[in-house]
C-alpha cells in the first residue's frame, strides 16, 4: 500500500496552487470519562494519504516553485506512557508506512515554528506560503472544533494575508474511485460478514433474545481480529420496521423475520450488509410475498447501476419497483403512498466510511463501491426487510461483490434447516 499513498500524496499535490502548503491531521484522541479513552479513530482523509493510525499525527504537503516537499510530524517516543498504553511510531516505521523519507519526519513539537517560517509575510525565508488547504468538513462547524478548524481560525487570526482554502472535496474525489488493492480489503470485509451472518443464521433456532444473535455475530468479529463498522442492527420482528434499530435487546418472537445489517473493518475498509431470514427457518406466505418484492428490487437494481447514473435515477427506478410491489401486496394504491413503507435512498458510497462520502453532483462513477439496500417496513405486520449487497461500478456493469453471501429464499430455507 506503502506505493499507493505516495501516488496518492502526489495526486493532492497536483491541485495546489503554486506556493501553498497542504494540511491533513490524524486526530486526538477523545475522552469519555475523567480519565479514560474513546478508542482512537483516525481521521480517514489522513490515513487515506499516509496509512498511519495513530493519534496526533500532520502530514504537510508542500508546494513550492511548483517543487513537491512534504514532512510527517510525530510524537517523540515517551518511554513512561510506553509502559501504560505502548508506545508510538518510530520515524523509521512512520518512514516505511507511508513511504516519507524518514529525513522528512520530524517531531510535533517543530510543527508550530515550522508554521512561522512557512506562513511569515516576508521573504527572508526561502519558501512562503501564500495558500493553506485544511481538511474543512462541510459541516464541521456544527460538530466539533477539530484541529483544522482550531489551525484555520488561527491562522486567520497570525497571518491575515494567507488565504485559506479547503482541501476535504480533493481527497473526496480521490477516495471516491477504489483502487484494487482498496477493493480486496473490501472483499475481505464482506467475507468476514457473511461467516458472522451466517454463524447466527445457523443458530436461529437457539436464539431467545436478540442480545444472542448479536453475540453470535460478534464472536466471528473478534475471533478474526475485526471490529464492527457501525453499531450492528440485529432486529427481530416488529424491530425490523425501525430502520437504524440498535437496542438488539428484545426476545425473539416465533415465526418472525430477523433482518440483520451489518459490517466490519479491514484495515479500516468497510462492508455493509443486510439480510433478511425467518427465525423458524421458514418463511410464512406473506413474509415470503413482501421478501419477494424487496428481492426483485435488489436484483434489478444492481443490473441497473451504472458509470455516468445520478444517484437521483437510481432512487426513482427504485421506487417505481418497490411501488409497484407493494401494489400487488395491497399495501398501496398510488405510488406517492410507497413512503408510508419506503423511506430512505437505495445506496450510498462504501470505503473507508460505511457512508463513505462522496461529491453527489458527480452520480455513480466508474471505479466506486456502493450498496444496493432496498427495504419494505410493515409496522402493522410487524414484518421488515431490508436486502443489502455491496457492489463495484465497472465500466460495463456492476459487480457484485457480496454475491457469496445467501439471499434467495430457496437458499436460505435450505442452509437453516
Amino acid at each position: 500500500m506503502k506505493s499507493l499513498y505516495i501516488k496518492r500524496r502526489k495526486a493532492l499535490y497536483e491541485k495546489l496552487k503554486d506556493n501553498s502548503i497542504a494540511i491533513l491531521h490524524s486526530g486526538f484522541h477523545q475522552f469519555k470519562t475523567a480519565d479514560a479513552e474513546y478508542p482512537f479513530v483516525v481521521n480517514h482523509n489522513f490515513y487515506y494519504m499516509t496509512g498511519i493510525d495513530q493519534a496526533d499525527v500532520t502530514l504537510v504537503i508542500g508546494k513550492f516553485d511548483n517543487q513537491y516537499k512534504e514532512l510527517l510530524f510525530i510524537d517523540e517516543i515517551d518511554e513512561l506512557m510506553a509502559k501504560w498504553v505502548g508506545r508510538t511510531l518510530y520515524k523509521s516505521e512512520a518512514s516505511e508506512i507511508s513511504g516519507i523519507d524518514v529525513s522528512n519526519i520530524k517531531y510535533n513539537s517543530a510543527f508550530n515554528k515550522y508554521l512561522v517560517t512557512t506562513l511569515q509575510p516576508t521573504r527572508h525565508f526561502e519558501n512562503v506560503a501564500e495558500n493553506v488547504y485544511l481538511d474543512l468538513e462541510r459541516r464541521e462547524q456544527s460538530l466539533y472544533n477539530t484541529f483544522a478548524l482550531v489551525l484555520s481560525r488561527r491562522l486567520r487570526k497570525d497571518y491575515p494575508s494567507v488565504k485559506i482554502e479547503s482541501l476535504y472535496a480533493m481527497v473526496l474525489r480521490q477516495r471516491m474511485i477504489k483502487s484494487k488493492e482498496e477493493v480486496a480489503l473490501i472483499k475481505e470485509s464482506i467475507e468476514t460478514t457473511r461467516r458472522a451472518i451466517y454463524n447466527v443464521m445457523s443458530h436461529a433456532k437457539e436464539h431467545s433474545e436478540e442480545s444472542i444473535a448479536n453475540a453470535y455475530h460478534d464472536f466471528v468479529l473478534i475471533s478474526e481480529k475485526k471490529i464492527n463498522s457501525f453499531d450492528p442492527i440485529i432486529a427481530a420482528g416488529h424491530n425490523g420496521t425501525t430502520l437504524h434499530y440498535e437496542s438488539n435487546n428484545s426476545p425473539i418472537e416465533p415465526n418472525t423475520l430477523m433482518l440483520m445489517d451489518v459490517g466490519c473493518y479491514t484495515n479500516h475498509y468497510s462492508s455493509d450488509i443486510s439480510r433478511t431470514f425467518p427465525v423458524s427457518g421458514k418463511f410464512t406466505k406473506r413474509q415470503k410475498e413482501v421478501y419477494e418484492v424487496v428481492l426483485d428490487c435488489n436484483k434489478r437494481c444492481i443490473e441497473h447501476a451504472k458509470a455516468g447514473m445520478s444517484w437521483k435515477e437510481l432512487n426513482d427506478f427504485a421506487k417505481r419497483i418497490l411501488a409497484n410491489g407493494c401494489k400487488k401486496l395491497g399495501l398501496i394504491k398510488e405510488d406517492s403512498e410507497l413512503e408510508k413503507y419506503y423511506f430512505h435512498s437505495i445506496g450510498h458510497s462504501l470505503g473507508l466510511d460505511v457512508h463513505d462520502p462522496s461529491i453527489d453532483n458527480l452520480g455513480i462513477l466508474e471505479g466506486m463501491v456502493i450498496t444496493i439496500e432496498p427495504g419494505l417496513y410493515i409496522p402493522e405486520e410487524s414484518i421488515g426487510i431490508r436486502i443489502e449487497d455491496d457492489i463495484q461500478i465497472t465500466k460495463d456493469k456492476a459487480v457484485v461483490l457480496s454475491s457469496s453471501i445467501i439471499k434467495e429464499v430457496a437458499d436460505i430455507e435450505e442452509m437453516m434447516k
